[in-house]
């Protein structure tokens, strides 16, 4: 039943997008399974192991930090989908490249994974105190999600009026006025919340019910996303 259910989703088009805590976003269509940024936050707490995740097509990074790279993660990820590609920019090729973990570049253009199409952006990371930001690229699947990794970078305007934004709503980087204000920027119809695995369940609670009040005043659906393993479709 779950096969023929993934078939009737490749051939709509459609998406089924799960966030497994904090950037950890397993995207499917058809066959197709794509894993974006398994961090320490996901692991950390053992709600989610590492290990669930096969038969995936490919993993995707959008920068190297510890939330959003696991490497002990990445490679029992590695070991469990030999046949899977990591793709990522060049910084984090490098870096994962002195761990002994193969990865292939992805900073720009765009390419067919799977039954993907997939365009790479380069996306400055938001400024940090006290630490030098590493290379951020963000990822457009299929001209219908945009996932910007730590980034509200004006190279993302590009993708103004897409149908998804996957939207980090909390960061030493940001406020909620300016992640209100990337919103308003890019104007997606519906938003999946990212970048908030520290919060407590009681806090994710209080800003989900600020930003679902705020973003439906024009328009945007806001998926409260809230446990792990919550998902949503995209047609």
């Amino acid at each position: 039943m779950e096969r023929k259910k993934r078939f009737r989703l490749y051939i709509r088009g459609a998406m089924k997008i799960t966030k497994y805590i904090h950037s950890c976003l397993l995207i499917e269509k058809g066959d197709d399974r794509l894993l974006f940024d398994p961090g320490k936050f996901s692991f950390v707490e053992g709600l989610v192991d590492p290990g669930r995740f096969k038969d995936l097509t490919a993993v995707l990074l959008t920068h190297f930090h510890p939330d959003h790279i696991d490497e002990a993660a990445i490679r029992t990820i590695r070991q469990n989908n030999p046949a899977a590609t990591i793709f990522a920019n060049h910084g984090i090729v490098e870096k994962l490249g002195e761990k002994n973990i193969e990865a292939a570049e992805f900073s720009t253009g765009t390419r067919l994974i799977g039954g993907f199409s997939i365009e790479a952006l380069d996306a400055p990371h938001a400024w940090l105190l006290n630490a030098e930001p590493p290379e951020n690229t963000a990822y457009v699947l299929d001209e219908k999600l945009l996932v910007p990794g730590d980034s509200y970078a004006d190279t993302l305007d590009a993708k103004k009026g897409i149908a998804m934004l996957a939207l980090p709503v909390m960061a030493p980087w940001t406020t909620e006025l300016g992640t209100a204000d990337f919103v308003s920027r890019i104007a997606p119809k519906e938003i999946i919340p990212i970048h908030d695995g520290y919060a407590k369940d009681f806090f994710l609670k209080m800003r989900y019910d600020n930003f679902e009040d705020h973003f439906a005043k024009t328009g945007i659906k806001f998926h409260r996303l809230e446990k792990a393993g919550d998902s949503v479709e995209l047609g």
